[in-house]
């Protein structure tokens, strides 16, 4: 006679759902791990200048290769930089202990004197615990500060002169709030000169035929944009207007040639490369001089516009932004495709709108733009490659949840669910006592 085994019950409800959340806790642990080593590339990627193509930051690369929005991408370029310098934290990261939540509030504050304390915090408490230390502990800062503040306002002041080959050199020293202030319009001229988007078109991500400006020469643009924004708007209305322009003197003949032999001069007599001549005859008032051959003026025509206000119009509305591969900002400049010294009519269909810095690269740093028959825009590189419109898709395991623990396991680590679970047993957290435990400049209790 058989014997029929009886089925097997099915699992509780409360068994699979404790399963299900053991899993969660432990993919979040290696997601975290793997975010230590992300951190790590970014840092590396950073300080070797990978961005340097092109792309005004690393979080403004970031934004444009990975997809992150720009506060998320110089969130973790901040958070990449401070592990840097706090081994700890970020050996903690990297085998799950601590969350990468927790691990960005800690380097808002750490130092390498105080990471080990503050690391004992990330692993006691939760990641609220975290923002109310991290935030107290910022206060008890402050205190600090005000002490400083009589003293740097009365070391403040500004030099600026010019140097024997013509260049200003600016030195100076601000109060905190007027230096503030100053970084902020810095930022934001730079923001408006070089931001990037992540758009379908760009660079690959490691050209090293970019050649970028470096964050000094950003700062240069940025604060020329501030200034021709100031007398734009006539911070001294009561000047006449002639006397902020600046005026380039450049034979017809470097402007059709830059080989030819001519001047291109400021008119101060500061000489400039005929390229930026031939840049900055691009979109700008021109008067035309005529002299004899012993350099008589003879006549001087009516000031015009290289782009008249109505086409400039029209260039604006069907370009919207820089057309330069990878970049959006909305501040540009007409660019000729063929100069007009050489012939170019200055049509909507020869135009194209750049921002400064890549109009700059056109003009003085070998970039190539050229409009096909069929009206598309290509550039090319200055060693005749093209540059491509969409960077290279990066290949992905068809199961990544299965590599990345395969990684994770030949690199000896053996995450759980338990692997970042804090110490805290629900205990009332005092603020004031773990500053004055914690903090080095603490003295009494802290207020919070």
């Amino acid at each position: 006679m058989p014997i029929l085994s009886r089925p097997a019950p099915p699992p509780h409800p409360r068994a699979e759902l404790d399963r299900l959340g053991d899993e969660i806790a432990e993919l979040s642990a290696h997601l975290d791990g793997a975010t230590a080593r992300l951190l790590t590339l970014v840092r590396e990627f950073d300080s070797r200048g990978g961005w340097n193509t092109g792309f005004s930051s690393c979080a403004a690369w970031l934004g444009w290769r990975v997809g992150l929005d720009l506060g998320t991408a110089r969130e973790r370029v901040r958070v990449a930089r401070a592990l840097g310098t706090l081994p700890r934290l970020a050996e903690a990261l990297a085998r799950g202990e601590v969350s990468y939540s927790k691990i960005r509030a800690l380097t808002r504050v750490a130092t390498p004197a105080t990471e080990a304390r503050l690391l004992a915090v990330g692993r006691a408490g939760t990641a609220a615990h975290v923002e109310r230390i991290v935030r107290s502990w910022r206060r008890v800062d402050r205190r600090a500060e005000v002490r400083q503040a009589r003293r740097q306002h009365a070391d403040r002041g500004l030099h600026v002169y010019e140097d024997e080959d013509g260049t200003v050199i600016v030195r100076g020293r601000l109060a905190p709030e007027v230096g503030a202030l100053l970084i902020r319009a810095l930022d934001a001229a730079r923001e408006t000169l070089y931001r990037r988007t992540r758009v379908a078109a760009g660079a690959t991500a490691t050209d090293p035929a970019m050649a970028p400006p470096t964050r000094a020469q950003q700062q240069a643009d940025a604060l020329a944009l501030l200034a021709e924004t100031a007398l734009h708007h006539e911070v001294d209305p009561g000047a006449p207007g002639e006397r902020y322009q600046v005026v380039v003197h450049v034979d017809a003949a470097v402007l059709a040639d830059c080989e030819q032999p001519g001047q291109s001069v400021l008119e101060e007599g500061s000489r400039v490369s005929a390229e930026t001549s031939r840049r900055l005859a691009c979109d700008a008032s021109r008067v035309i001089m005529r002299h004899d051959d012993d350099w008589r003026l003879l006549e001087v025509g009516a000031r015009t516009r290289t782009i008249p206000p109505a086409l400039r119009r029209a260039l604006l509305n069907r370009d919207r932004s820089c057309r330069f591969p990878g970049c959006h900002v909305r501040f540009g400049q007409g660019h000729h495709v063929r100069h007009w010294s050489q012939g170019g009519p200055t049509t909507l269909g020869n135009l194209v709108l750049l921002c400064r810095r890549h109009h700059h690269a056109v003009h003085e740093e070998g970039y190539r733009v050229s409009r096909q028959p069929h009206g598309t825009l290509e550039f090319g590189r200055p060693d005749g490659r093209p540059l491509p419109h969409v960077p290279s898709a990066v290949p992905v395991a068809a199961d990544p949840i299965h590599a990345l623990r395969a990684q994770h396991a030949a690199l000896g680590l053996r995450l759980h669910a338990r692997t970042a679970c804090s110490a805290w047993l629900g205990e009332r957290l005092d603020v004031g006592w773990a500053l004055d435990v914690l903090h080095p400049r603490a003295v009494g209790p802290s207020t919070c």
